[in-house]
């Protein structure tokens, strides 16, 4: 999904770029009504990643969606059939998001700070979101993302296939920015096997001259019934779910 762009160190704000980059481009990345994004992916593509949630996990699982941008595809498709909550760092996208899906709980946030109760949800989805994450944060993510999960939880993410850390101007033909951070594969398959995880699929998703990976991993034990999540904080203040 990076089109022309320039390497670059670790930007000294890389967050805030990430944020005002969406806010920028919400609506230019998914246009309202579109089937498909700017990269050309559809719901049927969305829904074939997701199938092995949508398959395994019992009806009425609580599901994390991190980096949930405007809440379509995926916290669309997984609320038919779980609780869904959304998180993203975007304020414009988690205002569409709230308008479009009222009846699923969405938070203005950075992932790398929202903090759960051990064994909160049943399923972790995070597409193409933890690749705009600082690479010295993403381990230690994946490592709370096994800790939210119940003893038999999936968690299904997109990561990056080679190790690149870098900065798109104009990104999407518009006047923001667009930070990416990457491991290699063979990075993210020690760090996701390292907390714990069982991986059960690996696979490459091609765009043009770009790939990233796709993993499919289990929290070992067997997953209970539903659970109500209780969230805990964000920067050290409450978290409010919803509007």
């Amino acid at each position: 999904m990076v089109g022309p762009a320039h390497a670059a160190e670790e930007s000294a704000d890389p967050k805030t770029i990430v944020r005002d980059g969406w806010n920028r481009v919400a609506t230019i990345y998914r246009p309202p009504g579109s089937p498909a994004d700017a990269f050309g992916h559809t719901y049927a593509d969305h829904r074939e990643w997701l199938e092995p949630l949508l398959r395994r996990l019992r009806p009425g699982t609580q599901v994390l969606d991190l980096g949930c941008g405007c809440g379509f595809p995926d916290a669309r498709l997984l609320s038919e059939r779980f609780r869904v909550t959304g998180i993203d760092i975007s304020d414009v996208q988690i205002a569409r998001a709230r308008r479009l899906l009222p009846s699923v709980r969405f938070v203005r946030a950075d992932m790398t700070e929202v903090a759960f109760p051990p064994e909160s949800f049943g399923g972790v989805v995070c597409i193409y979101a933890l690749i705009h994450v600082p690479l010295r944060e993403q381990r230690d993510l994946i490592g709370r993302v096994y800790r939210w999960l119940t003893p038999g939880g999936l968690f299904l993410v997109t990561t990056g296939a080679r190790e690149w850390t870098g900065v798109e101007e104009g990104w999407l033909g518009s006047n923001a920015k667009m930070y990416w951070s990457h491991a290699d594969t063979a990075t993210y398959s020690r760090w996701i096997g390292g907390a714990g995880f069982t991986i059960l699929r690996r696979t490459v998703v091609s765009e043009g001259a770009t790939d990233h990976a796709l993993f499919l991993a289990q929290k070992p034990g067997t997953p209970p019934g539903p659970a109500e999540p209780r969230p805990r904080h964000v920067l050290g203040r409450p978290l409010r779910l919803g509007k």
